[in-house]
């Protein structure tokens, strides 16, 4: 697929951001005043700046209200209902912490839950295609979750617990890399099934079906090399996770090295999402002779 920077950046913000919030709803750090505002300024930030992103890949931008309207069958309108009510709900305990002194933790609890949904709303618009088979399998949801976690512990300032989430993340990228490459191959899609003219026995393209790049090649086609891609796998890896925990764990708590190890994450995150889209294969590659 291609990948567009609007998407990578709307997927990689809105996980840090609700991430974050989702800790600071559970109570997390126990912060209040201006400090506590900081935090939340941070995660509102991160969540609302990666859903304006999102828009920028609409054709029509100023349209996108309509998307709330489809809730019955679109994941993408239920991200946008999770995510409005998430940021709702996480206003109203953000007021009470950082101007009244007051914990309402029942309005934080609901708040982290609804953050925690939207991360998982937005999973489901990709993990529901079939036509995509590396993101059509049950730990794509999952992958998305523990990106939004273990970034929002670390943004949280939760030391040991994000260094624990973040070598979990490591693992479950590294095993979402493992299953999806085999994960076209296994869905046993070939050039016979998506004409359905295996009957006839072995096909092969004569002839392309245009003369000229169309949409389809555009948006749905995008080939990266084998090495090109280890090479991005492997600084995804350390950045992501192994150079945070290492500073995390190895050497002395400081709002430098913090920060460091923050922006090391990011590019990690921008590195993988990179990666989720540049090496999804939507199955009419095939007709191309792209795969």
């Amino acid at each position: 697929m291609h990948p567009a920077p609007s998407v990578i950046l709307f997927t990689s913000l809105s996980g840090l951001g609700f991430g974050l919030l989702t800790f600071l709803g559970f109570g997390t750090p126990d912060v209040s005043g201006w400090v506590a505002f900081v935090f939340f300024f941070v995660a509102y930030a991160l969540a609302v700046g990666g859903l304006l992103f999102s828009t920028l890949h609409l054709g029509n931008p100023q349209r996108a209200i309509y998307a709330f309207s489809q809730w019955r069958t679109s994941w993408l309108s239920r991200e946008g209902i999770s995510a409005v009510a998430a940021l709702c709900v996480m206003a109203i305990y953000a007021i009470g912490v950082i101007f009244l002194g007051q914990n309402w933790q029942v309005i934080g609890w609901i708040g982290a839950a609804l953050s925690l949904l939207t991360v998982f709303t937005t999973s489901k618009i990709y993990n529901q295609l079939k036509t995509v088979p590396r993101w059509n399998m049950a730990l794509t949801p999952f992958l998305f979750l523990t990106y939004s976690v273990s970034g929002g512990a670390l943004l949280a300032g939760q030391v040991r617990l994000a260094a624990v989430l973040l070598l979990v993340l490591v693992v479950v990228q590294l095993a979402y890399w493992s299953i999806g490459d085999r994960a076209f191959a296994n869905a046993g899609h070939t050039l016979e099934t998506a004409t359905g003219l295996g009957d006839l026995g072995e096909m092969r393209l004569l002839e392309g079906p245009h003369t000229g790049p169309n949409y389809l090649l555009k948006e749905m086609v995008h080939i990266v090399g084998r090495k090109h891609a280890l090479k991005l796998r492997s600084i995804a890896v350390v950045t992501l996770g192994l150079f945070p925990v290492a500073i995390l764990i190895l050497l002395p708590a400081s709002h430098l090295l913090a920060g460091i190890a923050v922006i090391s994450h990011l590019i990690g995150v921008l590195t993988a999402r990179w990666l989720f889209f540049a090496e999804a294969e939507h199955v009419v590659g095939l007709y191309y002779d792209k795969r």
